[in-house]
């Protein structure tokens, strides 16, 4: 059995309004607890933030979402449904990889499709080799999804079931770069289908393979973009929450929590003192060890991901060949990952990922110009230059980036810039992110799975742990999975077929609606239990009362179709003939 927290839970305070606090939040409020979220900043989100910037509307945090329906599980808890509040517009593709030798290919969800492009980029046996990689990728998920990531672990111990036979017989231990080849031999493709190990702070060749399943919600999953931005997601988790009674405190940062023995008393932030029952800490770790007083012993101090330089580009131009996300490797590869990761250099041929969310909502920027958002992978400050450094390189690494767009096919891009803003590792730093990186600690062998920071912390019994930094990881879909996760901590595991009922009705559409109860809310939205007497949230701002546009219809399942049981890998395509 899972370990929940001993004693009283009835009042929980969240630290944090990003999209693990607000992913707890729902779950705890749907379990009938009281729920007071503080956040320091003005607006939710965290991470996943938003810039106003002379019109334009500029995200600040990831820019990919996958896995949309571990979202509406959050907002189902509470009666409530993410399709309802926000349009969720499938990106097809999903991606563009270009390469430096002028090649390009469209990643596409769909299998026909994908198979297709596989084989006008790189012949018949490559789009047969897709095939087989597809397929594999399904089984990895399967395997993997409820019994090693969304799950709460109490020790090593809970590794050994027969999932994880499975795992193995698929090769989830051996090494991403080496098993992607066993299906792909074109290395330009097997790049597309490997670089998602970036994700986890991991190069490709000393990846485990088990991590193949950040590829299989990039690529066959499907990607899709909030109409309004990625920030839309944390604006209409926070107004659900508003709505089904947590009370919502912005602008006020935590400074210190009351403890008597190891309970928390009272969480005081810079404006009140909040008595609670159990606390959930989704600060970065290093902060939330400072607010415990104490942080866990390990035989070895955490190894962070690398970071990344982000230029968000307002321009009155934009250039044909880019979608909405454009991947532009350079010619290295392996090299590249050297200098990320262990020379703690900046990247001399860098592989750059540059999204254009004006392609899909044109209202993110003012009329006739458009957004464009450039990430570059670098070292973090660890290994490489410290948060000092960057004051001058900055600026001169933002001349390199541009100079490299332009010899890339974003000709007169500097030219064409009106709005601009520079993110820096030193920026992640003072932001509280260790090792100034936004990505937290790298998904190694021992920093993943029951081996990653735990979020349960010894010598505190009413506190627990929720973000990118604990379980299960880096990532929009593992962080939401961990607020549930935190919040099956304080409530336990809800029973399969105890989620609350959804409406079916439309949400209100006045604005107000979202600050306090409204006699119009629909029959079914809330907690099926008679909920806390609600309270009129604390300077809930206008970012998340503005009306989101609903979805028609929600995307399809991201759960794959049947693919047979039988655990053992598909066919070696090398068996069968391929011509490489």
């Amino acid at each position: 059995m899972t370990r929940t927290l001993p004693g009283p839970t009835d009042h929980v305070v969240v630290v944090g309004a990003g999209l693990a606090g607000l992913s707890a939040a729902l779950h705890l409020l749907g379990a009938g607890r009281r729920v007071t979220v503080v956040e320091r900043d003005e607006l939710p989100g965290g991470r996943a933030g938003r810039l106003d910037l002379a019109g334009y509307r500029i995200d600040t945090g990831p820019t990919v979402l996958t896995m949309p329906d571990l979202a509406d599980e959050a907002f189902a808890a509470v009666g409530d449904s993410l399709y309802e509040r926000v349009e969720l517009i499938p990106l097809d593709p999903a991606y563009r990889a270009c390469f430096a030798d002028g090649s390009s290919i469209d990643v596409h969800t769909e299998a026909d499709a994908m198979a297709a492009e596989v084989e006008r980029f790189a012949g018949a046996a490559e789009a047969a080799g897709y095939r087989q990689l597809r397929t594999w990728l399904q089984r990895l998920y399967r395997v993997q999804m409820r019994r090693f990531i969304d799950t709460n672990f109490d020790s090593p111990l809970g590794l050994l079931t027969t999932d994880l036979a499975r795992l193995a017989a698929l090769g989830g231990f051996s090494s991403l770069d080496a098993r992607i080849g066993r299906f792909l031999s074109d290395e330009r493709l097997r790049r597309v289908f490997s670089f998602q190990s970036l994700y986890a702070g991991v190069p490709p060749a000393r990846a485990l393979a088990a991590y193949a399943v950040i590829a299989y919600m990039d690529t066959v999953a499907g990607v899709y973009f909030p109409r309004g931005g990625m920030h839309a997601l944390p604006r209409a988790m926070a107004a659900a929450a508003a709505e089904a009674g947590a009370d919502l405190r912005f602008g006020q940062r935590v400074t210190r929590l009351e403890q008597s023995g190891e309970r928390i008393t009272a969480v005081v932030t810079s404006a009140d003192r909040i008595p609670c029952d159990a606390v959930v800490l989704t600060t970065d770790l290093p902060a939330a060890y400072e607010l415990l007083g104490h942080r866990p012993r390990r035989p070895l101090g955490l190894r962070h991901s690398p970071s990344a330089v982000v230029l968000h580009l307002g321009t009155d131009r934009t250039w044909p060949h880019l979608s909405h996300h454009t991947i532009s490797f350079g010619a290295a590869w392996h090299g590249t990952f050297h200098e990320l990761t262990r020379a703690g250099r900046l990247m001399s041929d860098p592989s750059l990922l540059v999204t254009r969310p004006t392609t899909t909502d044109p209202g993110l920027a003012p009329p006739g110009r458009h957004l464009h958002y450039i990430l570059a992978p670098c070292p973090n400050t660890d290994i490489g230059p410290d948060p000092a450094a960057w004051s001058e390189l900055g600026p001169r690494y933002r001349d390199e980036l541009l100079r490299e767009l332009d010899r890339r096919g974003l000709d007169g891009v500097e030219a064409a810039i009106k709005e601009e803003c520079l993110i820096t590792p030193a920026d992640w730093h003072a932001q509280g992110h260790a090792a100034g990186t936004p990505f937290s600690a790298a998904h190694t062998l021992t920093q993943t799975g029951p081996f990653r920071p735990r979020n349960l912390v010894r010598g505190t019994q009413n506190a627990v742990l929720a973000g990118c930094g604990t379980t299960p990881g880096v990532g929009v879909p593992t962080v939401l999975l961990s607020g549930k996760l935190a919040a099956a901590r304080v409530t336990g595991v809800p029973r399969r077929g105890t989620s609350r009922p959804r409406s079916s009705a439309a949400r209100p559409p006045a604005p107000a609606s979202l600050l306090a109860p409204s006699a119009s809310r629909p029959a079914g939205r809330g907690p099926t239990t008679s909920p806390p007497a609600r309270r009129t949230p604390h300077t809930l701002p206008a970012a998340v009362r503005e009306p989101l546009a609903p979805a028609p219809n929600p995307p399809a399942a991201a759960e794959p179709p049947e693919v047979p049981a039988n655990p053992v890998e598909p066919t070696d395509p090398k068996t069968e003939g391929r011509t490489r």
